[in-house]
């Protein structure tokens, strides 16, 4: 897609149905260290004032709420906390994500999200804006950022330089 926000962009979709969808941009490394969020959010809630984190930066997740945060992680969910997409949970919760750090888990931290309202996306996909590929967690949290936007295309027999995308109209 040539937009800005969107081009190259690999979005794991953790909601689609009739109210709109919400996404999370899984190849664009963020600017914001994990260490950094844990420190703002020790600020107001105790939980988290004790927690280090390596030097692991955030992930861009979307040009929507960029005040939300999203883990990402292996497993699942409970019913009301988040979203579980083969394999991958995402999660919205501060507990999680100190669960998280104090057991020594893998994540990833994302913040922002992309949302669509009722039937834009299947609209776009109709057009021709977006491929669909399986999600792959291995992609997901074993893939370097930069190797994952071809590692899905893959998945469908494509690369790079065999997808030419039309913009969408706005």
């Amino acid at each position: 897609m040539h937009d800005p926000w969107f081009e190259r962009a690999l979005i794991l979709v953790c909601q689609h149905n009739d109210e709109g969808a919400i996404g999370i941009i899984i190849n664009k490394q963020g600017d914001v260290a994990v260490q950094e969020v844990i420190e703002r959010l020790a600020e107001d809630h105790d939980e988290f004032s004790d927690l280090q984190y390596d030097t692991q930066l955030t992930w861009w997740g979307g040009p929507v709420g960029q005040g939300a945060g999203f883990v990402l992680f292996r497993g699942c969910v409970e019913d009301g906390e988040g979203w579980n997409v083969e394999g991958v949970a995402v999660s919205p919760s501060l507990d999680r994500l100190s669960a998280l750090i104090r057991e020594g888990k893998q994540f990833e931290l994302c913040l922002g999200y992309a949302g669509w309202g009722p039937g834009q996306l299947s609209d776009e996909i109709k057009s021709g804006s977006w491929l669909a590929v399986d999600i792959d967690p291995e992609i997901v949290f074993d893939t370097p950022a930069e190797e994952r936007y071809e590692k899905a295309l893959a998945q469908i027999g494509l690369t790079p330089e065999t997808v030419w995308m039309t913009p969408i109209d706005e």
